[in-house]
């Protein structure tokens, strides 16, 4: 076969031959595929020496942009092909038609995919202490990378309608008429949303903290903070699903938040060891004040006899923990309890346990009738238990 290879460097026509277009779309193919092969490796390299610098910027740039990129050379390859075929063609075909509008498009949706791959890599590296010396608050990033992308998208969406013919004022104005139908049927979801937005600038928790309401059953860790719903889960590992709304009039505690975590305990001794209670509490105070994983100098102290007991005498420990981790936190607590009983031990006294005694007299005793006149005399015995 005999070809005139100068045809391959003009644009066919009707009349062009068909081993001459083929060759030509099969060029167009291949070179595409080149470029696309070729631009995976020039990232790859560029990743690398980006990897060595401490901006964030520059790595969120190159990620973002690694799949846009090879996309714009696959719209490019593609709608050339199809322009190819079309000057070929014989025959008027209306799909060829939409073939630039859809360009268009399909670069609008690109760089938007661009814009929003950028706004997450970014977010990412913000709350990343291996890159940021302060990271932000997850909630916070997670927030405004959020409002980010809606932007992102709704702009996208409005100039892909104009680019389809359609009036974006017109839009604009119906959406300004039925917004308040909208927003009158759709009121529990913008409360919600508004709930979600205060929960993030308010900032009452974070993703990790463990939130409880005396209000409501709700307690666990949180999850993830939506824009509708707050995902929280509960000490047995069930999800709890809540409205944001909701946020707006409940009490919610925080203990993630809490400097210490508070001992408070009361101890009796026997009405036999009273004479021992001061040395006892205040060797339990030289005890807690030289306890080292104990926050004595900023918080308070108490140790104090408090009260007389039905069978005992009671004093009691009032101090704070330096962790406010909850299995560590139970671990100082027994320690500082099994001190206490080593202290109590060493003053030679015991602690106290329900006791009663009764005094039992026969009917013959010169002493006060006691109630128990009717008992059988076998009874009128000192009965301790």
């Amino acid at each position: 076969m005999n070809w005139d290879w100068n045809q391959l460097l003009q644009w066919p026509t009707v009349e062009t031959p068909m081993d001459i277009w083929l060759t030509q779309l099969f060029i167009i193919v291949l070179c595409t595929v080149s470029i696309n092969f070729i631009l995976m490796r020039i990232i790859d390299v560029a990743e690398r020496l980006i990897g060595k610098t401490e901006t964030l910027w520059d790595d969120a740039l190159l990620e973002a942009a690694r799949i846009p990129v090879r996309l714009v050379f696959w719209v490019i390859g593609l709608s050339v092909s199809m322009e190819l075929l079309q000057a070929v063609s014989a025959e008027e075909n209306a799909l060829f038609e939409f073939v630039p509008q859809a360009r268009r498009i399909a670069f609008i949706i690109i760089i938007a995919m661009f814009l929003s791959r950028f706004i997450s890599y970014t977010e990412k590296n913000l709350i990343d202490p291996g890159r940021m010396r302060k990271p932000m608050d997850q909630s916070t990033a997670a927030a405004i990378a959020k409002l980010l992308r809606v932007s992102v998208v709704i702009t996208s969406l409005l100039i892909i309608l104009q680019t389809m013919g359609y009036s974006i004022s017109g839009v604009l104005a119906f959406g300004g008429i039925g917004g308040m139908a909208v927003a009158f049927a759709a009121k529990d979801l913008l409360a919600n949303f508004f709930g979600g937005m205060m929960v993030y600038l308010d900032k009452p928790f974070r993703v990790g903290d463990w939130v409880r309401s005396p209000d409501r059953s709700i307690e666990g860790s949180v999850e993830d903070i939506g824009w509708r719903l707050t995902r929280i889960r509960t000490f047995d590992q069930r999800p709890l699903y809540i409205p944001n709304a909701m946020f707006t009039s409940i009490v919610l505690e925080n203990p993630s938040r809490m400097y210490n975590r508070r001992i408070n305990e009361k101890i009796g001794i026997r009405y036999d060891d009273w004479q021992k209670m001061p040395g006892i509490v205040a060797d339990v105070r030289t005890m807690l004040v030289e306890h080292e994983d104990l926050e004595t100098e900023n918080r308070t102290l108490i140790v104090n006899f408090d009260s007389y007991g039905a069978s005992h005498l009671e004093f009691f420990i009032y101090t704070f923990t330096k962790t406010t981790q909850w299995v560590q936190y139970h671990e100082i607590k027994q320690d500082v309890l099994m001190k206490i009983m080593n202290i109590v031990h060493e003053h030679g006294a015991e602690f106290a346990f329900p006791t009663r005694t009764l005094h039992l007299i026969s009917q013959n005793d010169d002493a006060p009738a006691t109630g128990l006149e009717d008992n059988n005399p076998e009874e009128a015995q000192h009965v301790q238990r």
